[in-house]
C-alpha cells in the first residue's frame, strides 16, 4: 500500500481509527483520507493523525463529488450506524444499506478495491458455527442492513471491475472503543467496573457464547484481504465460542480480585445467545490468522490501554 491512495470511512471510529493508525505506522508513504461524520467516532481517536480528515455524511451525494479527486487505489468502509438496539429501519437500512451503493459507484469508476464492514448480526440465532451463505437469518433491522448490503455485493460482484471483499465482524473489542458509548464492549464495560472494585453483572446465567474477536486481529483481517486479490464474504472472529462468565474469570485473574457475579434478566428479545466463527475460508483465501486467544487478548487490552 506504499504510494497509494486509501479512503477510510468512519476513520474516526473504534475500528476505523485503529486501522488508519495502523495502515500510516506501516506504510509510512500511502496517502490517507478519512472521511467521518463523527456519529461514533471522536477526535481524539486520531490524534498523531497525519493525513487527511474530510467531515462528511456517507448518505450524502455531494461528499463523493469532494472525493472523486483522489482516485482512490483502497477503499476500506467502516462507517455505519453500529447501536444494535436502534429499531428506526428507515434510517439504519438508508445510512448502512443504501449508502454503500455510493461507495460502490466511485469505487468502480477508480477501479477501487474495496474492503468493508459486514457482521456476524446476519445470522441472528441461526446455530453455530456461523458459516457463509447458511443460517442467515438476522434478528435485527441492524443484522437485516448488513446482509442487504452483502447480497447487493453479490449480486454485482462480477461487475465490480476489482476486487470487493465483505468481513462479517464477530464481537470486536479492544483500543479506541471509549467513545462508543453504551455499544462499547462489554469486555470494556466489565474491565471499567470491575478495576472500580464493582460487582461485575451480567445477563442470566452467564453462559451465552460469543466468539470475541480482538481489534488488532480484524485490523489484519482487513489488511490481508485488501492484498489478497480475491473477492467474496469471509467470517472475522476467532474461531472459538467463549462465554460471558469466562470474561470475568479472565478479568478477576488479571485484576487479582474474586468479585462476584450479578445476574439480571435479559431485556431483549433479539439478542443472540451462541455465534462462533466458521474461519476456514478466511484462513485459506486471505491467509488469516488470529493471533488473540481470549486471554491474550483481554490482558493485552487492560495492560496497554485500560490499566
Amino acid at each position: 500500500m506504499e504510494n497509494k491512495n486509501i479512503l477510510i470511512t468512519g476513520g474516526a471510529g473504534f475500528i476505523g481509527s485503529n486501522l488508519t493508525k495502523y495502515i500510516q505506522k506501516n506504510y509510512t508513504n500511502a496517502k490517507i483520507v478519512v472521511l467521518d461524520k463523527f456519529y461514533n467516532g471522536h477526535f481524539k481517536n486520531l490524534i498523531g493523525f497525519k493525513g487527511e480528515l474530510i467531515a462528511g455524511d456517507i448518505c450524502d451525494p455531494k461528499i463523493y463529488k469532494q472525493l472523486e479527486k483522489y482516485e482512490f487505489d483502497y477503499i476500506f468502509h467502516q462507517a455505519a450506524i453500529t447501536d444494535t438496539t436502534v429499531l428506526d429501519q428507515n434510517k439504519m437500512i438508508q445510512v448502512n444499506t443504501n449508502s454503500f451503493r455510493n461507495i460502490i459507484n466511485m469505487g468502480s469508476k477508480m477501479n477501487s478495491v474495496i474492503v468493508y464492514a459486514s457482521s456476524a448480526a446476519v445470522y441472528g440465532n441461526s446455530p453455530a458455527p456461523n458459516q457463509i451463505y447458511k443460517g442467515e437469518i438476522p434478528e435485527n433491522v441492524y443484522g437485516y442492513s448488513k446482509y442487504l448490503l452483502d447480497q447487493y455485493v453479490l449480486k454485482n460482484i462480477k461487475n465490480y471491475p476489482n476486487n470487493i471483499i465483505g468481513l462479517r465482524y464477530f464481537n470486536v473489542y479492544g483500543q479506541g472503543e471509549l467513545y462508543k458509548g453504551k455499544m462499547a464492549s462489554m469486555i470494556y464495560q466489565l474491565a471499567i467496573k470491575m478495576k472500580a472494585g464493582k460487582n461485575p453483572k451480567i445477563f442470566k446465567y452467564g453462559e451465552q457464547k460469543r466468539d470475541f474477536i480482538y481489534v488488532n486481529d480484524i485490523i489484519q483481517a482487513n489488511i490481508k484481504a485488501a492484498l489478497s486479490g480475491k473477492s467474496g464474504i469471509y467470517n472475522v472472529g476467532y474461531g472459538k465460542a467463549r462465554t460471558f462468565n469466562d470474561i470475568v474469570s479472565i478479568l478477576n485473574k488479571i485484576l487479582k480480585k474474586d468479585l462476584k457475579t450479578e445476574y439480571f434478566e435479559n431485556p431483549y428479545d433479539f439478542y443472540q445467545d451462541n455465534t462462533e466463527a466458521d474461519i476456514s475460508k478466511t484462513k485459506s483465501d486471505l491467509n488469516y490468522s488470529p493471533e488473540y486467544s481470549l486471554e491474550k487478548g483481554i490482558e493485552n487490552y487492560y495492560n496497554n490501554h485500560l490499566k
